[in-house]
């Protein structure tokens, strides 16, 4: 086992503990050019520990009452679709183009943290990203039934998590508020519950793989590190300022980025 896993795991821990959604972007960089796995092998991986992960980080949350169990269950229900097809399409795309879809990916959401870190939300303030979305969405007037717009949010994030085999809270937090008008802090405790459910489904889609590539010692240890590290990064989270913490991942993400779009795209080619 590599000396560098317990390390790694408890890095990518304090980005989701003190960060919240958008901390396991870094899990797929991690598993493919530090502990050296094969990038489908490493989205399979990385199903199981963002799914574990949030399971485990979903107690708290329900003894405070900041989950709702049952709509839940149907927003992750509804992007079962998306999440199958997306892990589906994973094992049919080819490794370079998966990473460079990722880099893009992480691109974006560092690009959108640094903007929000610097405008702030008001003199001198910052946003606390541990009850905000990474990802602010303003609410858009649209004719057609709630329930599109939900089979929508639910389908995309589901996609998203089956294809790339991250969480997806930047997106989903902002989904849950748009879509179904919850608070930020029942958001954030409700959207552990949609990312284990969406991350459940991406894997039964891969079921065939499980069991026999997977390095088991490499995932019981990368998730053990990084629940131990989120909740470090829980306590980290309400003693550093949350504009600190935004820009130190946004440039962390965009330089995990800029390696993996390099290692990535002379392959396209």
């Amino acid at each position: 086992m590599s000396p560098l896993l317990v390390p790694v795991g408890l890095v990518i821990g304090l980005a989701l503990g003190a960060l919240g959604g958008g901390g396991s972007m870094l899990t797929i960089p991690a598993l493919v050019y530090v502990l050296g796995q094969q990038p489908g092998i490493a989205t399979t991986s990385s199903l199981l520990i963002v799914g574990t992960t949030s399971l485990l980080g979903l107690a708290p949350h329900l003894r405070a009452g900041r989950v709702r169990v049952t709509q839940g269950l149907m927003f992750g229900a509804l992007g079962t679709a998306g999440s199958y097809a997306g892990s589906l399409l994973s094992s049919h795309v080819a490794p370079a183009v998966l990473l460079t879809a990722f880099a893009g990916l992480m691109l974006v959401v560092a690009t959108v943290m640094l903007v929000k870190s610097i405008r702030g939300s008001g003199p001198g303030e910052a946003a606390d990203l541990s009850r905000e979305p990474i990802v602010t969405l303003r609410p858009v007037t649209c004719a057609c039934p709630r329930l599109v717009k939900l089979l929508v949010a639910a389908t995309s994030v589901g996609l998203l998590t089956g294809l790339f085999g991250v969480g997806g809270g930047f997106l989903l937090v902002p989904a849950l508020v748009l879509a179904l008008s919850f608070p930020m802090p029942v958001a954030v405790g409700t959207s552990l519950l949609v990312i284990a459910v969406n991350s459940a489904t991406a894997l039964l889609s891969r079921v065939s793989t499980i069991g026999t590539d997977l390095d088991w010692p490499l995932i019981a240890g990368f998730t053990a590190a990084a629940v131990v590290g989120s909740l470090v990064g829980g306590r980290l989270a309400s003693r550093i300022p949350p504009k600190v913490l935004s820009r130190t991942f946004a440039v962390l993400v965009l330089a995990v980025a800029g390696y993996t779009a390099a290692s990535s795209i002379p392959a396209l080619v």
